[in-house]
């Protein structure tokens, strides 16, 4: 099982980027590069929490989404191709003096099958960077959808 860590700052409120990762309308990819249009599929959604199937490049999960603390997602793996256990990703949102918000992300990947522990270990190791990089693509991204318009 791979259990990976990251630490980011940005410009965003936590509920700016809790707004972003909990909008499931099309083009979600240009947020969230490893979620295509194509495999995104809501089963449901209520207030603070949905049931949602998504991924890219063969890989997908279904998700359990939790945002009924503001100052954090929780998103449950419940099915996947690759994944199983104790999968799931935690965002963590931490208002900090300046104005901008420490952004802590922990991704717990357990793979099921051959495939999956093979993947986790990839990502736990080499695959990291991978990971780090999807990440400030999409703080970057959240970041341009709420700064302000110039005159």
């Amino acid at each position: 099982m791979a259990t990976i860590r990251f630490t980011e700052r940005t410009s965003a409120t936590p509920e700016q980027f809790v707004a972003c990762l909990t909008d499931f309308s099309p083009g979600r990819r240009e947020l969230f590069p490893n979620s295509a249009d194509e495999s995104l599929r809501v089963h449901a959604e209520g207030d603070g929490h949905a049931d949602v199937t998504e991924g890219s490049g063969g890989i997908w999960e279904r998700l359990h989404y939790d945002w009924s603390d503001p100052h954090r997602v929780v998103m449950t793996t419940t099915d996947s191709n690759l994944w199983g256990g104790a999968s799931g990703h935690t965002y963590t949102f931490t208002p900090l003096p300046d104005g901008s918000t420490r952004l802590d992300v922990v991704v717990v990947r357990e793979g099921k099958n051959l495939k999956g522990r093979i993947t986790g270990l990839l990502l736990g190791t080499v695959g990291r960077g991978v990971l780090a990089k999807a990440l400030k693509t999409t703080v970057r991204a959240v970041e341009a959808r709420h700064r302000p318009a110039h005159r």
